[in-house]
């Protein structure tokens, strides 16, 4: 039975020479990380703002608490 290294140094190999082998692939990779870059600081920025920015730390902890604590009416 092959060791944790032993395993870990195959799959490595394997992934690596697959990637040093791509003509298209490594273009299209590259497209897809900017592409997922921009989407994540997109949705940070617009829809994930920091909502205890601002505020001390019994102001944070009133507002944690209450987000806690009162259910939220979905309809």
């Amino acid at each position: 039975m092959k060791s944790m290294a032993q395993s870990l140094k195959a799959v490595w190999r394997f992934y690596y020479d697959g990637f040093r082998q791509m003509t298209w692939g490594r273009t299209l990779w590259i497209i897809i990380i900017i592409k997922l870059i921009v989407l994540f600081v997109v949705l940070r920025l617009f829809f994930f703002r920091p909502t205890l920015a601002g505020q001390n730390e019994a102001e944070k902890q009133q507002s944690v608490g209450r987000e806690l604590s009162e259910p939220k009416v979905r309809l």
